[in-house]
């Protein structure tokens, strides 16, 4: 992006694409969660610490679900996908073991603070609206991310490349929902 680009404050197609790619996002995180609880159960030790995320997500999803409403913007054709692929996820980090579980959070977290990130950089005081949410959402998945690795992600099998991976399928992810 050049200098020029920086300055001129984003459109109302690149707004929505902001919205449509965030709410896919946290749609994405609460079928994570679902997937883990499904495989752990509610009296494993690291189920609260999930759960507690998990809605937080879940919040995060419909204040985001509400500003599409209100904005018009069209969610993500990808909803279906994420739907299977983000259960799927949590599923089977879940079965590796809680710190796999934790390192999916701490990856999908690591990227979602850089996305938003980049995010709050690009809308300046452009859209106030969206902006606080992004912001409030962010320290929120800031938490999360340190909530995992104080569990023990760092501590799960083939962390490096688990970690690696997942966030490959988060930048996947976000860049496949700003279009679809």
């Amino acid at each position: 992006m050049s200098s020029s680009e920086s300055l001129t404050p984003p459109g109302a197609a690149e707004r929505a694409a902001m919205l449509r790619v965030d709410q896919a996002g946290e749609f994405g995180a609460t079928r994570i969660y679902a997937g883990q609880l499904a495989v752990m159960g509610s009296r494993h030790p690291a189920a609260r610490a999930i759960a507690r995320m998990a809605a937080q997500e879940e919040r995060h999803r419909a204040r985001f679900d509400a500003m599409l409403g209100e904005r018009r913007v069209r969610p993500t054709a990808l909803a279906p996908l994420w739907h299977v692929a983000g259960f799927a996820l949590g599923a089977a980090t879940a079965l590796i073991g809680a710190e796999a579980a934790m390192a999916c959070t701490a990856a999908v977290e690591t990227e979602i603070d850089r996305h938003y990130g980049a995010q709050i950089d690009r809308l300046g005081d452009s859209d106030p609206e969206l902006t606080e949410a992004i912001t409030e959402f962010r320290a929120e998945e800031v938490e999360h991310l340190d909530t995992a690795l104080a569990a023990g992600a760092e501590r799960a099998p083939a962390y490096p490349l688990l970690s690696a991976a997942i966030r490959l399928g988060c930048r996947v992810a976000i860049g496949l929902s700003e279009r679809i």
